[in-house]
């Protein structure tokens, strides 16, 4: 990582930009396999999955067991994870509130749930199963309908015994062994098997994430825009410099085109964290990879930590570690952020698996305008209105004024020919 030491405001935007991948050839390549999984379906699913994955796909659905082998000790920190998915959750829940705009007129909202939701869990170098839960959990909360999971095989050609544990923990009969872009256009376009779905969520590569955008044009709603993944500590003095760098690593290990990113007001700090970071690297199993995403990273020194919260509201992370003596007072100026976490023990790992909020966040600075998944990206908020007689003869010559003064005269007979009733009643 480099350090760079109180950069002029006028190069932060520059500072702040993520590495740029060259999607030129990527768009209609990935293009290509939706329209073959559009017209083809299963048959398609099948060549893509052996011409990736190398697996050549018998079945294109998986019961899931009833019975597993995986470690006692895992079960039960998947049961306290879901447990605490679980309250955090269920705490978003809404009472429908009856609104009296003026007497005789009620206004309401009410949440329903989307019908059929696409769950996509990635199984590639690292099997995300705790995305399973923080998908899955929600949308049962919400009420939805239908949850099509699709997941693709290992490298011995077997899905994860964990996501398999974990779908049947959370009662997930059925799921699909499929991945890449053809699973999320299989989810979008509906298969022989597969079925459509209503919306799609789940983080993948670019072949994933590019599938999304594509076929959100064509109306199949998605949870966000996603890219790599990226952390951005801000530090003061008092910061444990081992800590600092354990979280950047557990975000370097991701990919290559991950970023981290840590602010400091003390280039004292910036400097132990930097050499913390290089020797824990050492001793990771996935080294190459959090070397390679530690060359898009940067250290930079600020002279306040005011002045490095307003370089973090420019960057707007997917997730923000403050982990200085005024974290509380800090945060109240936080702006952009996906998820934002307190003090030197709020790993960005907790957030990541066990602490109950949800994990799948907005990345490459959209979380200036997206927030991360909840219990409303499974609902939807319809609203509701009764008017009485009493109540149009209220409003009703507002709404004729303003229909008129539109020239939208049907609109205002709508409710002239109402109150001529009304009135001669």
């Amino acid at each position: 990582m480099e350090i760079i030491n109180n950069p002029e405001p006028s190069t932060w935007s520059t500072l702040a930009q993520r590495p740029v991948l060259d999607n030129s050839e990527l768009i209609p390549r990935v293009q290509e396999i939706l329209n073959r999984v559009k017209t083809e379906g299963d048959a398609a699913l099948k060549v893509f999955t052996q011409q990736f994955d190398g697996t050549l796909l018998e079945r294109l659905s998986v019961t899931v067991p009833t019975e597993s082998n995986i470690d006692e000790e895992l079960k039960a920190a998947l049961e306290l994870a879901k447990s605490n998915i679980e309250t955090f959750h269920k705490s978003q829940q809404e009472t429908v509130q009856k609104i009296t705009t003026q007497p005789g007129v009620t206004c309401w909202r009410k949440s329903i749930p989307i019908q059929k939701v696409g769950l996509y869990i990635p199984g590639g170098s690292a099997p995300l199963f705790s995305t399973l839960l923080m998908l899955a959990i929600p949308a049962q909360i919400a009420g939805c309908e239908q949850l099509v999971l699709c997941t693709p095989l290992n490298k011995s050609g077997e899905i994860d015994p964990t996501v398999l544990y974990c779908a049947k923990m959370l009662g997930i009969s059925t799921l699909y062994p499929v991945g890449g872009a053809q699973a999320i256009a299989a989810m979008a376009y509906g298969t022989e098997t597969i079925p459509k779905v209503d919306k799609i969520f789940g983080p993948g590569n670019q072949y994933v994430t590019t599938a999304k955008q594509l076929v959100q044009q064509e109306g199949t709603a998605i949870d966000m825009p996603a890219g790599p993944s990226e952390v951005l500590v801000i530090a003061d003095a008092n910061a444990n410099p081992e800590y600092v760098a354990a979280d950047l690593l557990s975000q370097a290990e991701h990919g290559p085109d991950s970023q981290v990113i840590f602010l400091s007001d003390s280039n004292d700090m910036s400097q132990a964290v930097v050499k913390a970071t290089e020797n824990q690297l050492e001793n990771l199993p996935r080294k190459a990879i959090a070397e390679q995403a530690l060359n898009n990273s940067k250290a930079i020194a600020f002279d306040a930590l005011d002045t490095a919260m307003n370089f973090s509201n420019i960057y707007a992370p997917e997730h923000l570690i403050l982990a200085t003596d005024n974290a509380i007072e800090l945060a109240e100026k936080v702006i952009n952020a996906g998820s934002v976490f307190l003090g030197k023990y709020s790993c960005e790992s907790a957030g990541d698996y066990a602490s109950g909020t949800n994990h799948t966040l907005p990345t490459n600075g959209f979380a200036r305008n997206y927030s991360g998944v909840s219990l409303d990206s499974f609902l939807k908020k319809v609203t509701f209105q009764e008017i009485t007689a009493s109540g149009l003869a209220n409003i009703g010559p507002a709404i004729e004024q303003m229909a008129a003064a539109e020239q939208l005269f049907a609109h205002k007979n709508a409710v002239s020919i109402r109150l001529k009733d009304i009135n001669n009643g």
